[in-house]
This record gives structure tokens, C-alpha cells and sequence, in this order.
């Protein structure tokens, strides 16, 4: 009787794992401010949707959008949620971060913007810059059960890939079964890159967002794009006038990535006359955060 009682236990706790995974499944984020945020027009939209030119009106998306002008969005794309401080320790180091939502534990869903030159990890919690594009993620973050993260690390190269990795690992540990998806402005694309080519992080990424960012073509050989690895989502975000990474390079990089796997889960969007930080600004986070749930199969 003890082991039927047992196996009875068992089974009732494999039927609650499978009822969360499947439910897990088909988790999707919940609308905030879609009419502000959704992308004004486009212009011009190739394979099956995948590549997408979209319109960016500077007096439009930037002084008609802000009270002061790349500082303070308008009040009604704001609703402000607040920020906590935490820490994380990577090797002998103790970083900082700052966070809203379910940062403690317990979340459905987990997104870390990494910072470029310059930045720090309040420039990811600014929730009045880039149009207020930054509260919109924290809304959608703490409105739908998961947690938002800006972390400091130690540079772009080196141990910052591995500070983040530690930071991922850390968090997967807190919210088991999340996904895990990491957004890069800038040089913090090299980080995203360098996770890209973790054994260790990429088990845990739901999908990589490279706003404004670079490419690696070290990717182009890698297990994920040879259909023996986890095939996570890439979105790659640029405006045409951006000085800092021309948007050729990396609309070839995106092409040579459809070109070796044809079904590889990536887009391309480009923001005609947008700059350098454009794509942070215009990128619709609820827009490719539930295409990268659904192809991920989460």
C-alpha cells in the first residue's frame, strides 16, 4: 500500500510539472500602451515578414514624443513603476543591479538589458528616457508575472560575458523554467555575443535582442545555426543613419544567417532616417518578445 500511495505521489507531481510546462507554452504577454508604442508604418516588409523597414519620424517618434527632448518622455507614455537595488556575485566579484517585478524569484519571464559605453545600470531603469520605451518593458514585465533586469559589469570584453553568464545562472536558479531573454544596447552587444557562445548560458536563453548593436560572425559556425544546439531567436534592430555600426553590415549578417539556415528564428528591423539609439527607443518589446515565446516553443 505504501507504494501504490507512493507512486500515486509521484505521478501526481510529474501531472503538475507537465500541466506547468504546457501551460509555459503558451505564456504570452499581456498588451500595455500598444497604440503608443506599436510601430507607426511599414514601409517595407520582406521574407514572410521577418525583415521589415519601418518609418521613424524624428519630429514624430522624437520632439512630438518627449517634453524634453531625449530626457523626459510625454506623461502618457510613462506609468512609472520604481526600481531595487540587488547584488550578484560572479567569481571573487559582487555586482550590482537594478530591478522591478518578480527579481527575488517566482517569475514567468526574465529580460536583462546589458548597457553600452557608458552606461551603467541605471540607464536601463530610466523609465523617462527613450520615449519611455524602458517603462514600457518594466510595465510588461511586472503586469505579466516576470522580472526586468539592468545589471553593471566589468566591461565588454573578458569577464563582463562571464559576470552576465553568472547573472543569468543565478536567476534561472530563482525562477526555474523561465525564459531568459537578453537585450543589448550598443557595445553590450559583445556581451550578448559572448553568451551566444557559452556552453553554459545558452541553455538559459529564450532569445537575444540586438538594438543598435553589432554582429558576430563567429555565430555563423556555431551548434545553434547548424541545427545541433538551442536554436534561440535573434532580433537584430537598426536605423539607417547610425554612425556608430553601419545598418549593411548588419543586414548581411542577417542575410548570411538565412542563407546557411533558411528556417533559423531571426529578424531584421530597420528604422529609415533612425541613429544609433533608435532601436531602443522604437523597438516594440511586446512585439518580439511573444514572436520569440512562439517560436521558442515556451
Amino acid at each position: 500500500m505504501k507504494r501504490i500511495a507512493a507512486a500515486f505521489a509521484i505521478a501526481a507531481v510529474l501531472a503538475i510539472g507537465f500541466a506547468g510546462a504546457a501551460s509555459a507554452q503558451g505564456f504570452r504577454l499581456a498588451p500595455f500602451k500598444d497604440d503608443l508604442f506599436r510601430y507607426p508604418r511599414i514601409l517595407d516588409s520582406q521574407d514572410n515578414g521577418n525583415y521589415v523597414v519601418v518609418d521613424y519620424s524624428k519630429q514624430r517618434d522624437l520632439y512630438d514624443r518627449d517634453t524634453v527632448v531625449e530626457k523626459k518622455a510625454k506623461p502618457e507614455y510613462v506609468t512609472l513603476v520604481g526600481s531595487q537595488t540587488r547584488s550578484f556575485k560572479s567569481g571573487g566579484s559582487t555586482l550590482k543591479f537594478m530591478g522591478a517585478g518578480r527579481i527575488d524569484g517566482g517569475a514567468k519571464i526574465i529580460v536583462i538589458y546589458i548597457h553600452g559605453m557608458g552606461g551603467s545600470r541605471f540607464q536601463g531603469v530610466n523609465e523617462w528616457m527613450f520615449g519611455g520605451n524602458f517603462n514600457r518593458i518594466m510595465n510588461l514585465m511586472v503586469l505579466n508575472g516576470g522580472a526586468y533586469i539592468s545589471p553593471d559589469y566589468s566591461g565588454f570584453f573578458g569577464e563582463g560575458g562571464g559576470q552576465i553568464r553568472d547573472l543569468i545562472l543565478e536567476q534561472a536558479a530563482k525562477s526555474p523554467g523561465a525564459p531568459i531573454f537578453v537585450a543589448c544596447g550598443s557595445w553590450g552587444g559583445t556581451v550578448c555575443w559572448q553568451l551566444a557562445a557559452d556552453a553554459r548560458a545558452v541553455p538559459h536563453i529564450a532569445g537575444l535582442l540586438l538594438l543598435g548593436s553589432n554582429h558576430d560572425d563567429g555565430f555563423l559556425k556555431s551548434p545553434e545555426i547548424k541545427g545541433v544546439g538551442h536554436r534561440f531567436p535573434i532580433y537584430l534592430g537598426h536605423g539607417t543613419l547610425d554612425p556608430i555600426y553601419g545598418w549593411k553590415d548588419e543586414a548581411r549578417f542577417y542575410n548570411r544567417v538565412r542563407a546557411v539556415d533558411p528556417s533559423y528564428p531571426i529578424k531584421f528591423a530597420l528604422f529609415k532616417t533612425g541613429v544609433h539609439g533608435t532601436p531602443i527607443r522604437m523597438t516594440d518589446w511586446r512585439l518580439i518578445l511573444n514572436w520569440m515565446l512562439k517560436v521558442d516553443g515556451r
